[in-house]
């Protein structure tokens, strides 16, 4: 069995997450490796259904989240988490708990500036925020935490999602987890 591997992901809404997760999950899967994306917002509406946006819910979240993803990796899949996660202490718990279990764990932040995501604004969170129909809107009225010491920094401003799926590639090989 190939040895797993957790890709957290985090970044702002619009920082395009999980565009370069799926460009990755493709070209892992054409290698073929055993992949799963674990999207943030499919898994907010089953494995965190009724949690929301309070730093606990956050966190409760992203702990579960984590402990999927570890699970999966442990198991031979490498696991890809396009999920905010706005709170470095949280994730370092995640990346913890991965490295209590010898599984492979990166963290790739996805630094696209706030301006850039409120201008993409995919799914409209931002301009409701401004016209005050939603509170606690990550890098609005809530913090986000940038990582002091991702494993990769990817600015998609101006950057092609195959560039970025290439350079998070780069990363697995480098890394010996492809």
């Amino acid at each position: 069995m190939s040895r797993g591997a957790t890709v957290w992901l985090t970044g702002l809404s619009g920082a395009g997450k999980t565009t370069i997760a799926v460009a990755v999950a493709e070209r892992l899967r054409a290698a073929g490796r055993e992949v799963e994306v674990l999207d943030g917002d499919e898994l907010r509406r089953g494995l965190s259904a009724g949690l929301g946006f309070s730093r606990d819910d956050r966190d409760t979240h992203v702990r579960r989240v984590g402990f999927v993803a570890e699970l999966l990796a442990r198991h031979g899949v490498i696991a890809l988490v396009p999920v905010i996660a706005p709170y470095a202490s949280t994730r370092d718990e995640v990346r913890a708990h991965h490295d209590a279990h010898g599984t492979g764990y990166l963290e790739v932040h996805v630094a696209t500036a706030l301006a850039e995501c409120i201008r993409r604004d995919v799914k409209g969170l931002y301009a409701r925020a401004a016209a005050g129909e939603l509170t606690e809107m990550t890098g609005v009225d809530d913090p986000y935490e940038e990582p002091d010491k991702p494993d990769l920094r990817l600015d998609t401003t101006g950057t092609d999602i195959a560039a970025a799926a290439r350079r998070v590639m780069e990363l697995l090989t480098e890394r010996g987890m492809t």
